[in-house]
């Protein structure tokens, strides 16, 4: 009875120890943490009516939130490599719940901020723990592991958007807070149970065609490198982009008169603002295993250069055609699949360049500049408060077409050298602390290891 029972107890223990289950678990969790970014615009209008805080005030919660979600998943990412994925992700399921618990009943601005500090807090603790073990977990399948994990962030909110979106009708914004909240943090901390550390087969490498370093580079070597703030100013280009039009398609649709229109798509009849966030978030999502895999087949900076450009024309098409309502819906569907990708690619690059052992860490620390470019939210409202949409979509136009161009032309080269060097100078030992040059190619060289 008891072999039997120690039987049952391994082959459970197998099945979460797979790989593919991990990863499988990762994805719901995102899924379900998606809401505390993606369904947020459903809340700002209903929030003003009532306190009359002002539309800026209230996105300045949003970067509050995106702030505390991205800088601090360094720490969290840290706490992973350290402690494993279970206990931060457990930690993050409660923070996230109570976030959105005191949004239900926050009467003054400052009760909104403190909020959203702790839900940042907690989606923090999800993403950062589900993406950095997702590289882990998948040294050979980068692109595509981090591209699904990041697909549940991007996607997961479509599942849901729409029953919110009733139930701040129905029953008042603060009730759908604090149900959703709930519901959402109650069963991310159920999944977080069957978390373990990662531990893939010692077989498993990158494959031939993914230039990838030999050495495991810490956080604090990895920001000595000058490669690391070229990748960390291409994510905050693009990043900021997709972050305005999460938090302002509401106020942007409202402006322009058609938010509340009924559209007709597949047999679903929706108010037009509803509709195209359900669409953008399906796209969000769409756009990251399948960008993912594509990086893994043709190079990271080649996947850059074609999908950057393609959002600095689908922000420029919402600028000269988004007054018409369907063409709205059409560039900002392709808005987001055009921007969410660089939350498969990006994560994949900084592990192909500094490698897997301080994953977490590392891709956290590319991940802040999420937060950096948020910070460009209560600035696109004032803007658009003194002119109009043109300038915004213009200024973000630009610095995505921008990053594509850095990334074919500069980040290429750069990473190229960059590995060549890793690859030549790699010492047998594993892991050893080498300290960084200066220099904007150059790995450091054999005569530099201790």
């Amino acid at each position: 009875m008891a072999s039997a029972n120690a039987t049952v107890a391994g082959q459970s223990n197998g099945r979460r120890q797979n790989r593919w289950v991990q990863l499988v678990i990762g994805i719901i969790c995102m899924g379900l943490v998606a809401n505390f970014q993606y369904a947020w615009t459903l809340f700002v209008m209903p929030m003003d009516a009532k306190h009359h805080w002002g539309q800026a005030a209230i996105q300045t919660a949003f970067t509050i939130f995106i702030v505390t979600e991205t800088w601090l998943v360094p720490v969290e990412g840290w706490l992973v490599d350290k402690f494993g994925p279970r206990p931060v992700v457990m930690g993050g399921a409660i923070c996230a719940a109570i976030g959105w618990i005191i949004d239900a009943h926050a009467t003054t601005l400052m009760h909104l901020y403190i909020a959203e500090v702790v839900a940042g807090i907690g989606a923090g603790c999800v993403y950062g723990t589900c993406v950095g073990t997702a590289l882990k977990w998948f040294p050979d399948k980068r692109g595509l592991a981090a591209g699904l994990t990041a697909a549940g962030f991007g996607a997961g909110a479509a599942v849901t958007v729409i029953p919110i979106s009733n139930m701040i009708q129905s029953s008042g914004y603060e009730h759908a807070f604090m149900f959703f909240g709930i519901l959402q943090g109650a069963c991310i901390f159920v999944l977080a149970l069957m978390l373990v550390r990662p531990n893939p087969p010692k077989d498993i490498v990158p494959a031939k065609r993914i230039v990838a370093t030999k050495i495991d580079y810490t956080t604090g070597q990895m920001v000595r490198a000058p490669i690391f703030w070229v990748l960390y100013a291409m994510f905050v280009a693009v990043a900021a982009g997709g972050v305005i039009a999460t938090a302002q398609f509401g106020p942007i649709a409202k402006e322009y008169g058609f938010a509340s229109l009924p559209v007709s798509l597949f047999g679903a009849t929706l108010p037009l603002l509803a509709m195209t966030l359900s669409i953008d978030n399906l796209c969000n999502g769409f756009t990251r295993p399948l960008c993912g895999f594509i990086s893994d087949k043709i190079g990271r900076e080649n996947t850059m250069f074609i999908i950057f450009l393609g959002e600095g024309v689908a922000l420029l098409g919402l600028m000269q055609f988004g007054q018409n309502p369907y063409l709205f819906m059409l560039f900002a569907a392709m808005t987001f699949l055009c921007w969410g990708e660089i939350f498969s690619i990006f994560p994949a690059t900084c592990a192909d360049t500094f490698g897997s052992k301080y994953a977490a860490a590392n891709a956290g620390t590319l991940y802040t500049a999420k937060g950096t470019a948020s910070m460009m939210v209560p600035l696109a409202s004032v803007l658009a408060s003194l002119g109009s949409w043109n300038t915004v979509f213009i200024a973000t136009a630009i610095t995505s077409i921008a990053a594509g161009v850095c990334a074919k032309f500069v980040l290429a080269p750069m990473r190229r050298r960059w590995i060549d060097n890793t690859v030549t100078q790699a010492s047998p030992q594993p892991y050893l602390d080498l300290p960084f040059q200066t220099d904007w190619t150059d790995a450091p060289s054999k005569s530099s290891t201790r």
